[in-house]
């Protein structure tokens, strides 16, 4: 279960507690509660696999104190499907732990949908409009936009400068487009020597009000570079990958996946986390509530990848086997999680307009 499907489970649950007549709560006219529940990794005494704080959004409305609503809660989440338990901490803080097994599911999941993983439906039939002004940042910042949205179903429509004030839009606007003004701090110069893959690197790692650094250390094949750090990680999964094949075993990743991996270890517990997060990351492009994409998107992206890249490289060298060694379960869920961390690893670069090869 990912964050995105776990936030619809939440705010399920809560419908539930509303009309069994436990929580009265107006949720058709309530401003408060969001499309989607905030779940994260739980904070500093929590428990769990997940936190969410849904039950202080919804304490004012519901005319309770927060751990009251949190206990109204609990039996409503407790017994949705792929959850293990669920423990109140805090002043009303739901701290989830998710059922055993959900590792193999996650690892079919992205094995299936390959690097369109956390791709939705989220946004379909939206709008966006962008005015963009003809400078190379604020250009690919847009061309990143238009490719997110469009991976969770919206659309996005580009105006440069000059028509913003000479020309109306292509077409009327409805009540449900947003306009956004994208004005990101210029470059210092032109990234163009640095070739197109290291150029948009260099112009979407930073955040959109932070200034681009223009050098040739985007191009070095070093630890020190982020981009080569993340592109060197998919080529390793993909090596891996043809090495597993050249032993005669492939990825399986099975009902035992969970005992195979040994997900109390940091290794693979982290990598499972970071690809369960992964579609919450790209559905966050326009978040709840709000009327327009947020053009930091970009920089959280390539910072997750490359914590995904920094995850998965010591983690690599157990998934072969060793000397004699014969493949087992263990490497097949292993060589499994590799392949879907790689797959993550290709979809976020392609969304950033990057190649990602299989041999670097």
């Amino acid at each position: 279960m990912t964050p995105v499907e776990l936030s619809r489970t939440v705010l399920h649950a809560v419908r539930r507690a509303v009309d069994a007549g436990d929580l009265a709560v107006d949720l058709h006219g309530l401003p408060g509660l969001p499309r989607r529940v905030s779940v994260a990794p739980p904070g500093a005494g929590g428990h769990g696999d997940y936190a969410t704080n849904v039950a202080l959004q919804l304490a004012r409305p519901a005319g309770q104190p927060p751990l009251r609503v949190a206990e109204v809660l609990r039996p409503h989440l407790v017994h949705a499907a792929g959850i293990r338990d669920v423990e109140i901490t805090g002043p009303g803080f739901l701290n989830i732990r998710l059922d055993r097994g959900t590792g193999s599911g996650l690892v079919q999941r992205v094995l299936t949908e390959g690097p369109r993983y956390g791709y939705s439906d989220l946004l379909a039939g939206r709008v966006f409009v962008l005015r963009v002004p003809y400078d190379v940042r604020a250009e690919v910042l847009a061309d990143y936009l238009s490719r997110i949205v469009a991976s969770q179903g919206g659309r996005v429509e580009l105006q440069h400068e000059e028509s913003v004030t000479s020309s109306a839009p292509s077409r009327p606007l409805s009540v449900a487009d947003a306009i956004l003004d994208l004005r990101p701090l210029p470059a210092p110069e032109d990234p163009t020597p640095l070739g197109p893959d290291a150029a948009r690197w260099a112009l979407l790692h930073p955040a959109p009000h932070d200034r681009p650094r223009i050098s040739a250390d985007h191009l070095v094949q070093r630890e020190s570079n982020p981009l080569f750090r993340v592109r060197y990680a998919h080529a390793r999964t993909r090596a891996v990958h043809r090495n597993a094949a050249d032993l005669g075993f492939a990825p399986l990743p099975t009902a035992d996946t969970d005992a195979d991996l040994d997900t109390s270890g940091p290794d693979q517990a982290q990598l499972l986390r970071l690809l369960a997060d992964h579609p919450r990351l790209l559905s966050s492009v326009v978040p709840a509530d709000a009327t327009r994409p947020d053009p930091g998107t970009p920089s959280r992206l390539t910072r997750h990848l490359v914590v995904l890249a920094d995850a998965v490289i010591p983690f690599l060298p157990t998934v072969l086997p060793r000397g004699a060694e014969r493949p087992s379960a263990a490497h097949r869920a292993r060589l499994a999680l590799a392949d879907a961390v790689g797959a993550v690893l290709a979809g976020g670069l392609s969304l950033l307009g990057i190649d990602a090869p299989d041999h670097l």
